[in-house]
């Protein structure tokens, strides 16, 4: 049996025959905030960090719009005119609304963000998002829906930035599809042979070009298996992790640092028409 439940301020999507549950707060960013598989819980929250409203959350699926990463000096040349934006956009900063409830094959819930006079100063863009989260047994359905409203062709970055729960990373093992990446603040690929030095203070790492739409994590300390699927709209997967913290971020991104600059892998959605990504999550215990 399927349900969306509200509990104050948060919805629940849920699957009894599986014990399966998420939490998503469209107030903050429409964040998913959690995902229970029976007692195991798969992303990570600092909870110290998320108790002040006026912080960017560090936890579960941040969603990053329209830009993934940061621009050089924090902004973006357009028609002449210089904009500002902060690292990886507005979208995860904003109030979100539920927009639909389903129940019928799964648990599905819709949340919109509409521009309005705060983005458009920013993002000179009428645009509208419907982001639809679908959770069926031990996999969570992620469908990013991106029109124009506008006159003019949109660019724009879409990307998630989760939080897995690692408390042992010593004992994570990943297949990625990619054989380089590039350090955030270089320029020079370098050779990736799919291990990570966990005793480094910080990894923060574009893994591209990507030769595949799959990515496989296996962590051992906790028996679990993550698989991350995504559409071919997505050229750049990030990975971040901080030493001392029981996370890792495996972030698929449809382009890369600064691309409203570069216009590299930027997307480009014409008025009235829509553009959807689609990023999956399993999970095998």
């Amino acid at each position: 049996m399927f349900s969306v439940l509200q509990e104050q301020d948060l919805s629940i999507l849920e699957d009894d025959s599986t014990r399966s549950r998420v939490s998503v707060l469209p107030q903050r960013g429409g964040i998913v905030l959690s995902w229970t598989v029976g007692e195991q819980e798969i992303f990570y929250l600092d909870r110290e960090r998320f108790a002040n409203p006026e912080l960017s959350i560090r936890g579960g699926i941040p969603l990053l719009f329209p830009i993934c990463g940061n621009l050089v000096e924090d902004s973006y040349l357009w028609q002449g005119q210089r904009y500002k934006l902060s690292q990886h956009g507005f979208a995860r900063n904003m109030p979100w609304e539920v927009t639909a409830r389903h129940t019928e094959e799964a648990a599905s819930l819709t949340v919109t963000l509409v521009s309005n006079e705060q983005t458009l100063a920013v993002y000179p863009f009428p645009f509208r998002l419907d982001y639809i989260y679908t959770l069926q047994g031990h996999e969570l359905e992620l469908r990013f829906r991106h029109s124009n409203q506008g006159s003019e062709p949109m660019p724009f970055g879409s990307g998630i930035h989760p939080y897995f729960l690692a408390p042992d990373k010593t004992k994570l093992s990943f297949n990625l599809p990619a054989h380089q990446f590039i350090a955030k603040g270089e320029t020079t690929p370098q050779p990736f042979d799919g291990q990570f030095d966990f005793d480094r203070d910080e990894i923060d790492i574009a893994l591209m070009p990507l030769s595949g739409q799959v990515a496989t994590v296996t962590d051992a300390a906790q028996n679990l298996e993550l698989t991350l699927t995504y559409d071919a709209h997505y050229s750049t997967l990030v990975f971040w992790t901080v030493k001392g913290k029981d996370f890792y971020c495996l972030e698929p991104w449809t382009s890369p640092r600064n691309a409203m600059n570069t216009g590299e892998h930027l997307l480009q959605v014409n008025p009235g028409e829509t553009i959807e990504t689609k990023v999956t999550i399993a999970v095998k215990l």
